[in-house]
């Protein structure tokens, strides 16, 4: 029997382990755009969709009617993005910046650098360019849009001031910068195949930091910079694609910006990009990539992005023009929205958890209510638990409801999630479940495990701009599993595998457990792991482990030195098997798995490493009492039920009894995250977030048990009474 049950483990590890590989070597074939022979990029900043309009910006609105649009994700090495960073960024094809000055701790309260000058053909900021590239390992190669220009035999024209950036070579000479004039560089627009032209860049005076001086109101700039972008549309080559863009931030706050292309290869639709899979947002790296594309040239795989392709509208008429308008100002308003809104959610939600473990340990004490009130107390604790597991999935459904177009965006996002919260847990308490102490476990579970792998298949739209989901503007990752959402996914596939093992256990049905187990860890694996939907790289190394631990309590095994050992070596084969998988595929196609293989073959993987941790520390050191509190009460909760000496374990004898394997899906949960924690960048979050499902189911569990001993106790005194 257990050598049939570990034959079906391997062989559907094998075909889980075969489907990775294969859809990651497996890339569609992409119809290569014909050149068009020339592209010009208008490169402006501080716009986004929200401050365009047939009325105050006619040239940008007749390009929205005409042309392929998109919101542009232009989060560079800092929150916010200056000038110089979004044209040293077209430079790279990469996260880039130059050095700020002022000696504000922050570089955020910094004010943006001034154009420099060009020398004898030479930029004159470059070795400060170049200095500050190779002290923020992102690995940026600065100049390798001229460089590649250089090495195809194309002639590269740059127009001040910061166009000369964004075109010069690696060594920092450009061969034709010109300075901005409205007639005389006009004349000079033709001739090149590549064109950058800087028409200026919006500074709210509001906005900037301190030092920073903004001599002309944000709606005079505004109409300025779109009289320039009209200026050079028309003065420009015929037959030219033409790529007008925001690149920076308009101070110190940052948002999603304006990107919108229109020539041979760009009609009226929405730009896509395969680096975000999100039709109408786009990224600044796909700049570089769409540049090179453009004119024929091969896109180097330094480069971060994706060239930009355009999904045709319906029609051209203005409605849909409008139509479009409002969809990409709903990308705009929603990440604005949204970003401001996460810390102050993420801080009463933690809180507000907080207090509800200090009153489960008070009413296990029984220091709140009296003997007789005991039973009423313990149900309202649970109805709590319950309702606080429910919010982390609900953050993400409140997207099916346009919480950023009312006016009170707080109050609006509130109300969206609490709906789904009070529906979630109504199922989940009064369903035939609710008889059984892990019943309302598992139905969150379920519930938060199904929304987010469908989410993450059908696109990721629900994570997008969500309290705990994927930030646009923060631009670590547009679709399939990040940090937040695969702590939760990782979560609930463990406690929902826990709950489902315990029934088939305490029905004599072991073997079926094992097999329920590694079914539902198979099914999420691949959601997680596969390009085409999770796209994480480090969610099935940290996942298969505590899966298997759970496997393996659910057989009646322990997880010997020698098991821990096989599946170690088991996880570390898949990881390089998936990112040998994910490297063979085209550089543009590749996740951060197959960029870091190709970051070991290139020297590079230790600033990659460094970065990681680095990012870690700043997070920890950065919130540390909300940071370090949830993960650290997490351990503890764990900690006091998975020991069976300690006081909290005693108390739940009857729920161990009751779910044989909840003990080991605990551990198994502290394993899952533990690892996520460890091998992810960013991955303090994972049990930080991870807990705030687990630990209300946990106390869901444990009040249960409490409140059937309670009205024990209850019926018991009442019987004496009537004596």
């Amino acid at each position: 029997m257990l050598r049939r049950t570990l034959a079906v483990m391997v062989a559907l590890a094998t075909v889980v382990a075969g489907f990775l590989v294969g859809a990651l070597t497996w890339a569609p074939d992409a119809a290569a755009a014909e050149p068009s022979g020339a592209v010009v990029v208008v490169g402006t900043g501080g716009i986004s969709w929200s401050d365009v309009s047939e009325e105050t910006t006619p040239n940008l609105w007749l390009l929205l009617r005409d042309g392929s649009s998109a919101a542009l994700s232009v989060r560079s090495v800092h929150s916010n993005t200056c000038p110089a960073d979004g044209w040293l960024g077209l430079s790279a094809g990469g996260r880039a910046a130059a050095p700020r000055p002022g000696d504000a701790p922050n570089p955020v309260e910094r004010p943006c650098p001034d154009p420099p000058e060009v020398v004898d053909g030479v930029v004159s900021e470059w070795p400060a360019y170049e200095e500050a590239a190779a002290a923020e390992r992102f690995d940026a190669e600065l100049g390798l849009l001229g460089d590649s220009a250089a090495a195809g035999g194309l002639c590269l024209k740059a127009i001040a001031p910061w166009g000369p950036v964004g075109g010069a070579r690696s060594d920092g000479s450009i061969d034709r910068p010109v300075a901005w004039s409205s007639e005389g560089m006009l004349e000079d627009l033709n001739g090149c195949p590549v064109t950058l032209v800087d028409v200026g860049s919006l500074r709210d005076p509001d906005e900037v930091a301190e030092g920073e001086t903004v001599t002309a109101s944000r709606e005079e700039q505004l109409t300025a910079i779109d009289t320039r972008i009209g200026q050079v549309i028309e003065a420009g080559p015929n037959g030219a694609d033409y790529l007008v863009a925001s690149l920076s931030d308009a101070g110190t706050s940052e948002r999603l910006q304006m990107v919108v292309a229109r020539g041979p290869h760009f009609g009226p639709g929405v730009l896509v990009s395969s680096s975000t899979r999100q039709a109408g947002l786009a990224q600044a790296q796909d700049l570089t990539a769409t540049v090179l594309a453009a004119v024929g040239l091969p896109v180097p795989d330094a480069v971060g992005g994706a060239p930009l392709t355009s999904e045709p509208a319906p029609d051209n008429s203005q409605g849909r023009a409008e139509d479009r308008l409002t969809d990409l100002v709903d990308y705009d308003e929603a990440s604005h929205d949204v970003h401001d809104l996460v810390e102050p959610f993420f801080t009463v939600f933690a809180y507000g958890q907080l207090v509800i473990y200090l009153l489960v340990l008070l009413v296990w004490k029984g220091r709140i209510g009296s003997e007789r009130s005991r039973v009423t107390v313990l149900s309202r604790v649970r109805v709590l638990a319950v309702a606080a597991a429910s919010v982390p999935v609900s953050t993400f459904l409140a997207n099916l409801i346009p919480w950023w177009r009312f006016p009170l965006e707080m109050l609006a996002i509130v109300a969206s999630v609490g709906l789904f919260v009070a529906i979630i847990a109504t199922v989940a308490l009064r369903g035939p479940w609710r008889h059984w102490s892990l019943g309302p476990m598992a139905v969150v579970s379920a519930v938060t495990m199904v929304v987010l792998a469908v989410d993450v298949i059908t696109g990721s739209r629900l994570q997008l701009s969500s309290l705990m989901g994927l930030q646009p503007v923060v631009a670590g990752r547009f679709y399939g599993m990040g940090n937040s959402t695969f702590a939760l996914f990782a979560t609930a596939t463990i406690l929902l595998s826990t709950a489902v093992s315990s029934m088939l256990v305490l029905a004599g049905r072991q073997r079926a457990a094992a097999v329920a187990v590694v079914l539902l860890g198979a099914f999420a694996v691949v959601v997680d792991g596969a390009p085409f939907w999770g796209a994480d790289g480090g969610g099935p190394p940290a996942l298969i482990p505590g899966l298997a631990y759970l496997v393996f309590a659910s057989l009646g095994l322990r997880m010997t030195w020698g098991r821990a050992f096989a599946v170690l070596l088991g996880v570390v084969a898949l990881f390089f098997l998936v990112a040998g998988g994910d490297w063979l595929r085209a550089p543009a196609d590749r996740s951060h798995l197959g960029r870091f293989i190709q970051a070991i073959l290139d020297g590079n993987a230790m600033d990659i490493v460094v970065r990681k941790g680095q990012q870690n520390l700043d997070i920890l050191l950065g919130n540390a009492p909300l940071t370090l509190l949830v993960p650290a009460a997490l351990l503890f909760v764990i900690y006091m039920l998975a020991r069976p000496t300690s006081w909290g374990s005693r108390a739940m004898q009857r729920s161990y009894a009751q779910a044989p394997t909840l003990r080991a899906g605990l551990i198994a949960l502290l394993i899952t995250l533990t690892i996520g924690f460890l091998i992810n960048d960013s991955g303090v979050a994972i049990p930080a977030v991870g807990a705030t499902l687990a630990v209300p189911l946990i106390v869901s569990v444990a009040m249960y048990d409490l409140l059937d001993e309670a009205r024990a106790v209850a019926v018991t005194r009442s019987a004496r009474r009537r004596r």
